[in-house]
């Protein structure tokens, strides 16, 4: 009994070493490597550069979209400025807190076939609606009045500084 034991223990200890050495097992056909597993590996890394690619081709094109809106807002800002800084005097037709109440009045005087603007203003807390620019301050007042007796009686003139 001692000596079937003895045996049971030897093998034992032997598939013990065998099974702790994976290289050995191996090379002794025991352990193949399977193709499909290094396919596998081998897709899922070119899937990952794909996605990489991928995510580094929208982010590119989204930076190219913020920058054209980025230029685009610019060149409104610098339109605008250029269109204010045209006129010194401006026939104002209404003076809102609101941006928006603002911007619809400008609307509905453009409808009205007037070039009308917004303008900021003393200390941008006011946008005042100017339904006329002019550069001479005779015809800044005389189209006032005109203004005044057939299209807005509270319309009033802004002179910029």
């Amino acid at each position: 009994m001692r000596s079937s034991m003895k045996n049971a223990l030897t093998i034992f200890l032997v598939l013990i070493i065998l099974s702790s050495s994976c290289e050995f097992m191996r090379k002794k056909g025991w352990i193949k490597k399977s193709k499909a597993k290094q396919e596998a590996v081998s897709m899922a890394m070119q899937d990952s550069i794909r996605v990489a690619d991928s995510l580094r081709a929208v982010t590119e094109k989204m930076g190219a979209i913020e920058q054209a809106r980025l230029d685009s807002v610019s060149a409104v800002e610098q339109a605008k400025y250029e269109r204010e800084a045209r006129y010194k005097y401006h026939i104002i037709v209404g003076s809102f807190l609101t941006p928006e109440y603002a911007e619809d009045y400008m609307r509905y005087y453009k409808l009205l076939g007037y070039d009308a603007q917004i303008i900021d203003g003393p200390q941008n807390r006011f946008n005042f609606v100017s339904a006329e620019g002019h550069d001479n301050l005779d015809d800044a007042i005389r189209r006032l009045y005109q203004f005044q007796d057939t299209v807005e009686f509270e319309a009033w003139l802004y002179i910029k500084q």
